[in-house]
């Protein structure tokens, strides 16, 4: 029998069960909706083409739940009777409570390991959260900060929101600090990032015509030579106080809060009238100096056919005892004795990062409004000034006061001075790191280009003058704008720019521009020669001095320049009578020092390919290195000399007239005799 047969059936077994227990095995419910169960409904219960929808009264509450909020023709989106409650609106001291606290545990926090740049970007990021919702607490934070990790022994001094606290506010607002302005910021002040490259520039567009092909013919020499005076870095310092310690271990010397630490009540070296090495340029000196400089010129009778200042004309205080004030103040006075010391003709002067209060800033129109024009009071008094004294012309004034200070002036004889406010490339300028992505944020390199177009247009020579250094080793200016700057030489350069003049390293160096970015440095690239005139201020350890070129009246190459010092060394000696005063001498000829084993014609200017004979001469001979060494000091005798990768290192400087062609090419640690 099959196992189909023998079972019994599934009926048979239910049944069976439900007379021995009296319950159904099975039990079939009705099809309608028992509608009893509730006394209303939103719609017919009875229907069975969708759910009933019964009317349910809340016993607690005794509110009647609406029928949108189980309708399944209209689901919601949002709970928008009962939203998740907020956190309280902090308060600006709670929030910088609060910043510091996660600042630090950012500092201490594993998951950032080895990561140095990570975490100082994740900082900035809390910080500048911090300055977009309570900015009066930005200051509180970079001084709160500044304690905790030890920055400084002046933090408040320095960071407080009378010092740079409201600037650092302002840059952590406009920076993105999360990306490469952040990366800039940790690179260049903390050191935890490493220095981002140049980033890739992309001029389509950015000039107006191509560069001349071939180029115009060159204007020929006439054969009369001009003197120009070139002064820098003067650092008028006139709280200087004769007799203060002049060895301070720390800060400015000459002061009377200066001491050393191994005598802190009686100067071991009392501050000579005329000056030290530790210290800016007393009255004394700056007097000194420019009554030296029409004898040894020539020009007592006739003056200098002009004169270049490239900037700094306050003394090296800290961020809080600078002021309006005591800027406008240097100003007057060392404009008014250019006036009256120097002759009649014009001097052209262009701003140093000592130059603005504080020092190093100049913020970019872009940012807009009242923080855009925030220095406007400098550009408008320099302008001013420079106009008060007849330097410049009606529209040359205007320029200024649009453009940082910056300016254009066409002079009769058809030269072209172009005044760059360098501060918009400096690395201490906190406001260069707004968009520092954008080789020209300022705006600056635009008029520039604009400028030299319209030079060129109009066949006429240029000469450029700024304070902070394109090039040389790279230290002092970014590589966005500078190299921006370069390109824009290459393309004026050899017929429409015949020199560039720069000052802020207090020292006598020199720096080559060649075609096509330097990627082949020799004669026939050699285009554009920038000169860095040495600073009147001793500081740092460093003869006080000046320069005379003599130029072409037509072509306005030089033919000569000539670099006069004063040992300071000596200063000490003359404080104990008054018939003498600082002897300052010639220190060097430029053609007769460099130029003995080049073959070049005595009426030939010293420009980028004489130059670039130099530099091959120092290769084959690096006792010249040496010289050049010296008189990058002015011949001072507390440098060091230059030996082993220094002579390599020297050449290299002086064939970099970008920061980023030094960044690439050079070896560091060798840009300063200081």
């Amino acid at each position: 029998m099959s196992l189909k047969h023998a079972l019994p059936s599934v009926a048979v077994l239910c049944s069976v069960l439900a007379s021995v227990t009296g319950q159904p095995s099975a039990y079939t419910v009705p099809g309608a909706f028992p509608t009893s169960l509730y006394s209303q409904y939103y719609n017919n219960p009875t229907a069975t083409s969708a759910q009933p929808q019964p009317i349910i009264s809340d016993p607690v509450t005794h509110q009647v739940f609406p029928f949108s909020l189980t309708d399944p023709h209209s689901l919601p989106q949002n709970d928008t009777v009962d939203p998740h409650p907020l956190p309280p609106v902090a308060s600006p001291s709670k929030l910088l409570e609060q910043a510091v606290t996660q600042v630090k545990s950012i500092s201490v926090n594993s998951i950032f390991g080895t990561n140095q740049c990570a975490r100082c970007q994740a900082s900035l990021e809390v910080a500048k959260f911090l300055a977009l919702s309570a900015p009066d607490q930005g200051s509180n934070l970079a001084v709160a900060l500044c304690e905790y990790f030890n920055h400084s022994s002046t933090c408040e001094a320095t960071y407080g929101p009378l010092a740079l606290g409201p600037i650092l506010t302002q840059v952590l607002s406009y920076a993105d600090v999360g990306g490469y302005d952040g990366q800039l910021l940790c690179a260049q002040y903390l050191g935890l990032c490493s220095y981002p490259p140049t980033l890739p520039l992309n001029t389509t567009g950015w000039f107006a015509k191509p560069k001349p092909n071939p180029l115009p013919p060159p204007k020929q020499p006439s054969g009369e030579r001009l003197k120009v005076l070139h002064l820098s870095d003067l650092h008028i310092d006139p709280r200087y106080a004769n007799g203060a310690e002049a060895n301070c271990t720390s800060g400015l010397c000459c002061r009377e809060n200066a001491y050393n630490s191994h005598s802190p009540q009686t100067p071991l070296l009392p501050a000579p009238r005329f000056g030290y090495f530790l210290c800016d340029s007393p009255y004394s000196l700056i007097t000194a100096i420019l009554e030296a400089i029409p004898p040894l010129a020539g020009t007592e009778t006739t003056g200098f056919n002009f004169t270049l200042f490239t900037g700094d004309m306050l003394a090296h205080d800290p961020e809080n005892q600078q002021s309006r004030a005591f800027n406008e103040y240097s100003e007057v006075v060392l404009f008014d004795l250019f006036k009256r010391m120097l002759g009649p003709g014009p001097v052209y002067a262009t701003l140093g990062n000592h130059d603005s209060c504080l020092p190093d800033l100049a913020s970019p129109y872009s940012l807009g409004g009242e923080l855009g024009q925030q220095f406007g009071w400098l550009y408008d008094h320099v302008t001013a000034l420079w106009e008060h004294q007849g330097w410049l012309p009606a529209a040359s004034v205007e320029t200024s006061r649009a453009h940082y200070a910056a300016y254009m002036v066409k002079r009769a004889d058809g030269l072209r001075i172009i005044s760059l406010n360098t501060n918009l490339w400096y690395r201490s300028n906190y406001f260069n790191y707004i968009n520092a992505s954008d080789p020209d944020t300022s705006g600056m390199m635009r008029f520039l280009t604009d400028e030299l177009q319209d030079a060129e247009d109009a066949g006429d020579r240029v000469w450029i003058i700024g304070h902070v250094v394109s090039g040389w080793d790279g230290s002092d200016s970014l590589l966005n704008p500078t190299n921006l700057f370069y390109q824009i030489v290459d393309r004026f350069s050899p017929h429409v720019i015949a020199n560039v003049f720069w000052g802020h390293t207090h020292e006598d160096q020199v720096s080559i521009f060649y075609s096509n970015n330097g990627t082949v440095m020799n004669t026939e690239t050699a285009q554009a020669l920038s000169w860095t005139g040495p600073s009147v201020t001793p500081l740092t350890n460093l003869n006080s001095g000046f320069r005379v070129y003599e130029i072409d009246s037509v072509t306005f190459e030089v033919l000569d320049a000539y670099t006069y010092k004063s040992d300071v060394n000596t200063f000490s000696a003359l404080d104990s009578q008054v018939q003498y005063g600082p002897t300052f001498e010639l220190e060097y000829s430029t053609r007769e020092t460099y130029g003995g084993n080049i073959p070049w014609p005595a009426n030939d200017p010293l420009n980028a390919t004489w130059w670039q004979h130099v530099t091959e001469e120092m290769e084959t001979n690096t006792t010249l290195v040496e010289v050049f060494n010296t008189y990058q000091g002015k011949s001072s005798a507390l440098i060091s000399p230059c030996t082993g990768e220094c002579v390599a290192a020297k050449i290299c400087y002086i064939r970099s007239g970008s920061a980023s062609i030094a960044q690439d090419n050079c070896p560091d640690g060798y840009g300063s005799v200081q």
